[in-house]
């Protein structure tokens, strides 16, 4: 595995050093505004604030080599376009403004709000007063932590958490905003994309029917105190499944920043739910059958609480050169036993652990275009009484780049 990667990504190492000595040449001041195309095109000299057009890129060479559990097949390599998305945001007047983005390689069929699930953001914004504003359509659950809040092209692999969570949803959120250094998100969203039946595998117990009023409920806050040097995303949330189920999901994100040279954060994030909108263990223990003589059915698991802590550290070591170093430790448990199809008894399931390295390179001062070498390796263990499922582990090294290109 070793031997392949070096001779699959050496070529590639030296295209990038390549490119490091020749931007170098560069001149510009640190934290200047990149120009769009469009304004480089037509030497315009100032950006309008009524319409900007951006393209959200993540792509590269990705270099993968998985655990023989995953049988074989599963050591390759590929060019792979992780993240591409579109967007277009403005002001129209001092009062009023709108928001789109799309992923352009992501799912065109519409869910229950009539918006396909491309689609992450397509709304208006509403400037009540100097304190106040709304923001109306297909917009971001205001969940907290520091992972969840960056641009997606940001991460090279998401937690759990994160990556399962439904966080794109249709409805109206209120901002308060008494000072510059808090902020506080209020939020009353559709709680699916997808209709309930599509959602959740119910069809062994009939007596579950959806909620007259499935909405998403969350409060958040946003605050930044000591000049910048600790930030918070806290947010708490609940939202209805059933008459009998809910969601109660706890996010705590903290932020450490010291200058412009050292960053870290940690997320604290806990699920509590009803009925598993995750997934994961519903497809881990649906999959295994107690009697051989009926087949496998997938079914939807109840009582289950997912824990995720992830902590990333960036260490800004030259002006164009950052290294980071990041740790996810994930839990999926059923916190009281239950019978569906079977017994399930209570008691943690699945363990999950994550762990990333890597360097990024800055070429164009002002601009956020950045080429990166990563590692990313995961490591799956389950409870052996509970799991017929086998250990495994997966490991990926990536040459890329990361830009979010102004178009307009």
């Amino acid at each position: 595995m070793l031997r392949f990667m070096r001779k699959t990504l050496f070529p590639l190492f030296l295209f990038l050093s390549f490119c490091s000595n020749l931007s170098a040449q560069q001149k510009g001041s640190e934290g200047s505004f990149e120009k769009s195309l469009f304004e480089s095109i037509a030497h315009l000299e100032n950006r309008s604030r009524r319409f900007n057009l951006l393209l959200n890129m993540q792509g590269g060479f990705d270099v993968e080599g998985n655990s023989p559990a995953l049988g074989a097949g599963k050591n390759h390599a590929r060019f792979n376009m992780r993240q591409l998305r579109i967007e277009a945001k403005g002001d129209i007047n001092e009062r009023f403004s709108f928001r789109w983005r799309q992923r352009l390689n992501g799912s065109k069929i519409p869910g229950v709000d009539n918006l396909p699930a491309s689609i992450d953001v397509a709304g208006l914004g509403i400037k009540l007063d100097k304190r106040f504003s709304l923001f109306v359509g297909r917009q971001f659950a205001s969940f907290g932590g520091f992972e969840y809040d960056l641009n997606p092209i940001d991460v090279y692999e998401f937690s759990d958490m994160s990556e399962y969570i439904g966080c794109f949803l249709t409805g109206i959120s209120l901002t308060y905003q008494p000072v510059s250094a808090h902020q506080f998100h209020f939020q009353v969203l559709n709680a699916l994309n997808d209709r309930f039946s599509e959602t959740y595998r119910v069809q062994y117990d009939p007596s579950l029917r959806p909620s007259k009023l499935p909405l998403l409920y969350t409060v958040n806050w946003n605050g930044c105190m000591y000049g910048g040097l600790l930030q918070t995303r806290w947010s708490a949330s609940l939202s209805s499944q059933t008459s009998q189920n809910k969601i109660y999901y706890i996010a705590l994100g903290n932020s450490v920043n010291i200058g412009s040279r050292f960053g870290l954060f940690f997320d604290l994030m806990y699920s509590r739910e009803g009925l598993d909108s995750k997934g994961i263990l519903s497809d881990l223990i649906s999959s295994v059958s107690a009697d051989s003589s009926w087949p496998v059915t997938r079914y939807t698991v109840k009582n289950t609480e997912y824990l995720s802590f992830l902590s990333k550290a960036n260490v800004r070591f030259a002006s164009r050169w950052n290294w980071f170093v990041q740790g996810m430790y994930e839990t999926a448990s059923v916190y009281k036993e239950s019978i569906v199809k079977r017994k399930i008894d209570a008691g943690k399931y699945r363990t999950a652990l994550g762990y990333l390295t890597g360097i990024e390179y800055y070429p164009m001062s002002g601009s956020n275009l950045h080429f990166f070498l990563t590692y990313v390796g995961r490591s799956y263990k389950f409870d052996e009484k509970r799991s017929l499922s086998p250990d495994y582990t997966t490991n990926r090294l990536s040459l890329g780049f990361i830009y979010q290109l102004p178009m307009f």
